[in-house]
């Protein structure tokens, strides 16, 4: 089986500035990876390069056929702007076929049996015609997904997912993300803050920091000198009761 993504000693940047740094990684088929990272370690510059956005500054970059032909439903991290948006359930879904319609007109009715399918795969068939704006945050992503698997049968992509969620909506998602890469085998590739929890569901840790210092599998990253690092850091966490912000430890222990 033929990988979906290979990078060989690749770089990312932007205006002679490397944002990723002689990566090499694949991303084969069935795989459910996470990458995590400190803000600014370029993940969401990977992300870009993955879906083409980005052309490599160094190195070799690989995408299957298939992908390329449309085969990645990408998932972006909401703004506040995009959770008020003024369409119905079914509108934003049957958006997702836009990559298979070409240059014709109008929906067809394979297009919008596609949709219908996808929104019935996510359970949420009976809200198709409530409006998007009006649903809450878990109920948004079932329908962003929808959307996203309109274009795909094969990878997703999401950036930050589970933004604004609230726990059980957190829960939920996981669960649903889980289901999708274990029973419809499709490819999962998620950037995340939330490494507690992402490491319990991924198979496979890509942790940034320009060059990666880890990828490989879950278990493995527990115990690697970089999961190591990173976990103790939320452990030392502490929570602001105003913002929500964590705040760490600093060298010397102070806080």
């Amino acid at each position: 089986m033929k990988p979906f993504i290979v990078c060989e000693h690749v770089d990312f940047g932007y205006e002679n500035q490397d944002a990723v740094i002689d990566l090499s990684l694949e991303i084969n088929p069935g795989d459910y990876v996470c990458i995590v990272g400190a803000n600014g370690s370029g993940k969401s510059t990977l992300i870009k390069g993955f879906l083409g956005l980005l052309t490599p500054t160094s190195g070799t970059l690989t995408v299957a056929e298939e992908l390329r032909r449309g085969g990645i439903g990408y998932l972006p991290q909401q703004t506040a702007v995009q959770r008020d948006f003024p369409a119905t359930v079914y509108e934003v879904v049957l958006s997702g076929t836009l990559s298979r319609r070409g240059n014709l007109p109008f929906y067809s009715r394979a297009e919008k049996k596609i949709a219908e399918r996808s929104m019935e795969r996510l359970g949420i068939l009976e809200l198709r015609r409530k409006c998007y704006r009006e649903l809450s945050g878990g109920q948004q992503q079932r329908v962003l997904i929808a959307r996203a698997l309109c274009a795909t049968e094969q990878m997703l992509i999401l950036d930050e997912p589970i933004t604004g969620l609230d726990p059980s909506a957190i829960q939920e998602f996981y669960h649903l993300i889980w289901e999708l890469n274990r029973r419809d085998h499709i490819t999962i590739v998620m950037v995340s803050h939330d490494i507690r929890n992402v490491i319990s569901q991924a198979d496979k840790i890509l942790h940034m920091q320009q060059r990666a210092l880890f990828f490989g599998t879950a278990e493995d990253y527990v115990e690697s000198m970089a999961g190591r690092g990173f976990l103790g850091q939320e452990e030392d966490a502490k929570v602001c009761g105003v913002c929500g912000q964590r705040f760490f430890k600093a060298e010397g222990g102070k806080k």
